[in-house]
């Protein structure tokens, strides 16, 4: 493939084919390979060149790959044991009623800080909102946003897939990343907050047979003491290094542990802590299933990553900026918001930004960490598409119609708008 250089034209006809065949309901990671393949051919490459274009994208990913894999045994077993579910509702118990929206927003925000995914912490606190929406005459737009606006906040400081993979695309500690969110979700947290809050009276309201929740079973699920043990071990493992630089002290600056072992750890960690050891294998089980089909489109993002860095697309885009007039900081946010709309996932948009782009972002004076948070950031605006599960599984989790859940789209990306126009003023002209 040495010297290969593929047309910027069939790098984006692999795109638009890609996103055409999620559109159709086509296995998102065939799509992804389709594109890829169809794009390279399209652009001059010759069958044996097109293999080693899919080849190397996918290999770029296989770092990300492994974390992802390593973030299941925490994932798996915050989910399974119910400590998700107990932190939720201590969150929501706490605010009471009468600041619902701000404790739903909090709450999903921190489940899906602590490494759950979003779509399943969304899951996890939607029963809990629709009773608090029954109860408080709340519309069904109003909770969802609340949710949704607290997940995009908790998953750019979570050790989720988009993070690590944020992380890995610029060659960074997951914890810089993790750590650099922290801004830019706050103001996210906010401003969903405060829309959600406008929205409490526009749309359908929670029927009395949608409402259906029951307090958890203190039984069934650990104390809230035990529940926090995993995440706040993962929390202070994560933090050492980037302590340990911002004060100057020497003995935590050079304790590098990679989230590789840390999440594991933590998850294994909080496992004992919750007196549950002995469902080590299930839980573990759970979390991996939980990854693979997140694994598995990581894989087809490689893929198509592969045909954008192999072509001249992003050498074109640089080129437009430039001409316009544009500052090159751009790049990173913009980056972001068009890889996770074109293929509705924030994880899969952060892995085609970093790996297609990454390296133009950063030839234009972008420092790795600012650039990293910016394309993490800018993923989060559009990335709740009809072509992506997220879109469904919300839309599902509160009852709502395709035509109401549409409907949320745009209040979504002001908030992920929020934090993206935080990250690039912060890092991208502040710092």
């Amino acid at each position: 493939m040495e010297g290969l250089t593929i047309g910027w034209y069939g790098a984006l006809a692999g795109l638009a084919l890609a996103i055409i065949l999620i559109l159709r309901k086509l296995n998102p990671v065939y799509s992804l390979f389709l594109g890829a393949i169809a794009g390279a051919l399209i652009g001059g490459a010759n069958l044996e060149q097109t293999v080693s274009v899919l080849v190397s994208g996918t290999q770029s990913v296989m770092g990300t790959v492994l974390r992802v894999l390593a973030a299941g045994v925490l994932a798996g077993v915050m989910m399974e044991s119910g400590a998700a579910e107990t932190i939720a509702q201590a969150i929501v118990k706490k605010f009471g009623g009468s600041k619902a929206i701000l404790a739903l927003a909090l709450a999903t925000m921190i489940i899906t800080a602590v490494g759950v995914f979003i779509p399943v912490a969304v899951l996890i606190v939607a029963p809990i909102a629709l009773s608090v929406g029954n109860k408080m005459g709340i519309s069904k737009m109003a909770l969802l946003l609340a949710l949704s606006g607290g997940g995009k906040a908790g998953n750019i400081i979570s050790p989720n897939p988009n993070t690590i993979a944020a992380a890995r695309g610029f060659d960074l500690d997951l914890s810089h990343v993790m750590l650099a969110g922290f801004i830019p979700a706050v103001c996210g947290l906010i401003v969903t907050v405060i829309v959600a809050s406008l929205l409490k009276n526009k749309g359908v309201r929670v029927q009395d047979g949608e409402a259906v929740y029951n307090e958890i079973d203190t039984t069934k699920y650990p104390p809230l003491g035990k529940a926090v043990v995993a995440p706040l071990v993962a929390v202070i493992l994560l933090m050492i290094n980037p302590i340990g630089s911002l004060t100057g002290i020497d003995a935590l600056s050079r304790i590098k542990v990679d989230a590789l072992y840390i999440l594991p750890v933590a998850g294994i960690i909080g496992l004992l802590a919750m007196g549950q050891g002995n469902k080590i294998l299930a839980f573990t089980s759970s979390g991996l299933n939980k990854m693979t089909a997140t694994v598995l489109i990581l894989i087809g993002a490689g893929g198509i990553a592969g045909l954008i860095a192999a072509s001249d697309l992003s050498v074109q885009i640089v080129s437009l900026i430039q001409a316009a007039g544009i500052s090159g900081t751009f790049l990173a946010p913009i980056s972001g918001i068009l890889m996770a709309a074109a293929t509705g996932s924030t994880s899969t948009g952060v892995i085609l930004a970093t790996g297609s782009f990454g390296q133009a972002i950063l030839n234009m004076g972008t420092a790795p960490l600012a650039a990293a948070v910016m394309v993490h950031t800018g993923a989060t605006v559009i990335d709740s598409l009809p072509q992506g599960n997220y879109f469904h599984v919300t839309a599902d989790s509160m009852k709502m119609s395709i035509k109401q859940r549409m409907g949320l789209i745009p209040y979504e990306a002001i908030v992920g708008g929020t934090m993206a126009v935080a990250a690039t003023v912060i890092y991208g002209f502040l710092l």
